[in-house]
């Protein structure tokens, strides 16, 4: 729960699917995820192809608006190829809305659940580009047309400093994760102390070494449940919000259901100090 909203487990990741995309989000809409994760940002993602499996299962009666969680991203032109969701030469709270109008339009809907900012503009401190963007997108969640709004890929110093001229909290912070460092555990300390719900992602292809371990391999066999299923219930456990991008149907059965089996405390622990 996050503002008394109910968020599901397990985001469903769109990235990187060209073709395969509509097919893949309508496999797991029916496979059971509530939770998609895009952006509008057509040279790692196709928005548009997700917005079309929604509507479908939507326009079947499978599901209804209001049981999905949406969630999209604005991307600076650095972060684009030449298919841009708004005009170049806009100032940048222009393009925001730009953006945002565009996927509401993908999906055809009148408000998201969640619209981010996909990275900062800048490596360092954050700069004029990055604050008027989030101004942006705070305007927007003060118009009542964002349920939530957060960002992705920020360094523990950019959040920090998100966090104090902030006049809209971000909810969701999402992240690669990475077991040598702890899963990402600095920012994590920061998100859970602000009320921020951590997304990660690539768990399993930024961890393949890791997950090679015979301690992992070992709780794998005693628990009867593969790696993937074992690294997202692990993730829910210490309080992530956790993507998965897989094209299997089976995976994807089994990533959701993997969300309920026993973890005990001493099995937290090791996956959590794994690398890190």
């Amino acid at each position: 729960m996050i503002d008394g909203a109910k968020l599901p487990q397990l985001l469903y990741g769109t990235a990187w699917k060209e073709e395969r995309t509509e097919g893949l989000t309508a496999l797991a809409l029916d496979a059971g995820f509530r939770g998609i994760d895009t952006a509008n940002q057509r040279k790692h993602y196709f928005e548009v192809a997700v917005g079309k499996a929604v509507q479908a299962a939507i326009t079947a009666g499978k599901l209804t608006r209001d049981e999905l969680f949406l969630q999209t991203k604005f991307t600076f032109q650095g972060g684009q190829d030449q298919r841009l969701p708004y005009d170049p030469k806009a100032p940048i709270a222009t393009q925001v809305r730009q953006s945002f109008d565009s996927s509401l339009e993908h999906f055809g809907t009148d408000y998201l659940d969640s619209f981010v900012l996909h990275g900062p503009n800048s490596r360092g401190a954050l700069g004029p580009d990055d604050i008027e963007a989030w101004r942006a997108i705070e305007a927007l969640a003060v118009a009542g047309r964002t349920r939530f709004v957060g960002v992705s890929n920020f360094t523990l110093a950019q959040l920090r400093e998100l966090l104090k001229l902030a006049e809209v909290a971000p909810r969701f912070l999402q992240n690669r994760c990475y077991a040598r460092t702890g899963w990402d555990r600095e920012v994590r300390s920061l998100c859970r102390e602000h009320g921020v719900v951590y997304q990660g992602f690539s768990l399993l292809t930024a961890n393949r070494r890791e997950l090679e371990h015979a301690s992992v391999k070992r709780l794998c066999a005693r628990s009867g449940q593969s790696t993937a299923e074992l690294v997202f219930r692990f993730a829910v456990a210490v309080g992530m919000l956790p993507l998965t991008g897989t094209s299997s149907a089976e995976h994807m059965q089994k990533d959701l259901g993997a969300l309920a089996f026993p973890l005990g405390p001493a099995e937290v622990e090791m996956l959590e100090k794994l690398a890190g």
